[in-house]
């Protein structure tokens, strides 16, 4: 299997070297030239399936021999055993045809552990192989440093570094973080929001020359292929467990750089009978505004009790944008040069497109934390606010056909997230046990200036010798 640039001026590449890449050379993110369609005779046979066989079913096709299918296999296995719940993504029934898909029994407590527990250990197993040493750069809206750190620090062929918005994600998001030990390890907290990490990020990617000679760098935030490929996985094992391929089934996917959902597209579009996916959003509603208006506008970032959804420019949005709009990596390339500058919108017809897929809605704090009580209540479940988003997202958008299973990605531990349940006015959670001392471990971290030439700066000076 090949893939290609969404901004089409790069060529071809295989899975490998999209796993060490991460952005393209023109600045663009990849994507698989063709699809595998999944027939509902394989969709059965697959129902059947653990986590893990199922996983390793979905990827072989993608990986292509990459990696040998029974190194794959020991990689995907030893990712997820150590998850804390046998079902390794269990579902939970909220109401009729109301579904939580608990994405958070990982190690750091996030959805982000399915795809970068599997993505450490494949860069592992590369760097090896190619007797190779990489700088992986990641800026995370909360939850992706922590796992990528957990899921990359055993690495001796890795340094990591990690921008997080300075004051900006969750006590527990940053102590996750922050208290990483390695010598390889380094967390910048930048004074800015998760926008300005994510610019310096592909910033730095697009210009390397900072680095030591024979060094690269390599991405661990959901520009990385690997990333969103893990993640289609969960969408087929919760469908099959509600009967599909025979019956099908909707997704509420709290919402921030589209990756989570857009793996979910995808996942359709290998033959998943899917049929809404709710683009859950708070206050920073610049995709729901797109779906529900055809209005792709940036707006002033609000801080909300869902951090990790702070974000304005969705950048795996770009994939979607790349099918819409034909795959034409020009029309794409111009699409998104003029974003920030001028309101955009697409023509009837590619709204139409997009409706076919999606819907969308944008809840505010206080009926994030309404639905945190409210769920609390009358389930006995605690949610944290992204998922209660999402939640509330799929209560409003069943309306409309209430009939199918709607299931809600849970994506986060709301024990990460005390500030937002003592607003609902519940007790404070507690963390798990392998997490109750978080308080008192050491804290390290940087605090820099918003500028790509100081963040280029502490990476060149901190990256080990050889």
């Amino acid at each position: 299997m090949k893939y290609i640039s969404t901004r089409g001026g790069s060529e071809p590449q295989n899975f490998e070297q999209v796993l060490l890449t991460g952005l393209a050379p023109d600045g663009g993110l990849y994507v698989p030239a063709d699809l595998p369609k999944i027939s509902k005779e394989q969709m059965q046979v697959w129902q059947s399936l653990e986590y893990a066989d199922l996983a390793l079913a979905i990827v072989v096709p993608f990986i292509d021999g990459a990696i040998p299918e029974a190194e794959l296999k020991r990689i995907i296995e030893d990712s997820y055993k150590e998850f804390d719940h046998p079902a390794v993504a269990p579902l939970v029934q909220l109401g009729k045809q109301e579904y939580l898909l608990e994405l958070f029994h990982g190690p750091t407590l996030a959805f982000k552990d399915f795809a970068l527990q599997v993505l450490g250990r494949m860069l592992d197993y590369v760097l090896k192989k190619n007797d190779q040493r990489v700088v992986i750069l990641g800026a995370t809206s909360g939850d992706t440093g922590s796992a990528a750190l957990e899921g990359c620090r055993h690495s001796d062929q890795v340094d990591i570094f990690i921008l997080h918005p300075h004051q900006r994600v969750s006590d527990v998001q940053r102590k996750q973080m922050t208290t990483v030990p390695g010598d390889n390890v380094f967390n910048l907290a930048v004074e800015g929001n998760f926008d300005d990490c994510q610019r310096i990020v592909k910033a730095a990617f697009a210009d390397q020359s900072f680095l030591p000679e024979g060094r690269q760098l390599v991405a661990v935030n959901s520009i990385n292929w690997a990333r969103i490929l893990m993640q289609i996985v969960y969408y087929f094992f919760a469908a099959l467990k509600l009967g599909a391929p025979e019956k099908k089934v909707s997704f509420s996917v709290p919402t921030g750089n589209f990756g989570d959902i857009y793996a979910g597209y995808l996942a359709k579009r290998m033959g998943l009978p899917i049929d809404r996916l709710v683009v859950a959003t708070n206050k920073n509603d610049i995709l729901h505004r797109f779906i529900s208006k055809n209005d792709y506008s940036v707006s002033e970032l609000s801080k909300t009790f869902s951090p990790s959804m702070d974000i304005l420019i969705s950048s795996n949005f770009e994939r979607f944008l790349f099918d819409l709009f034909g795959r034409d990596g020009a029309t794409l390339l111009d699409f998104m040069e003029r974003l920030g500058k001028e309101t955009l919108s697409v023509s009837s017809e590619q709204w139409r497109q997009v409706k076919n897929h999606f819907d969308s809605a944008s809840i505010d704090d206080e009926t994030t934390c309404n639905t945190i009580e409210q769920i609390f209540k009358e389930n006995g479940i605690l949610l944290d606010p992204h998922s209660a988003v999402g939640v509330r997202s799929a209560r409003e958008c069943q309306q409309n056909n209430s009939e199918l299973p709607m299931i809600t990605l849970a994506t986060a531990h709301p024990a990460k997230f005390a500030e937002a349940i003592a607003a609902a006015g519940l007790s404070e959670p507690v963390l798990p046990v392998h997490l109750k001392d978080l308080n008192e471990r050491e804290e390290r971290y940087s605090v820099v200036s918003n500028d790509l030439g100081k963040v280029k700066n502490y990476i060149k000076t901190h990256v080990r010798a050889d």
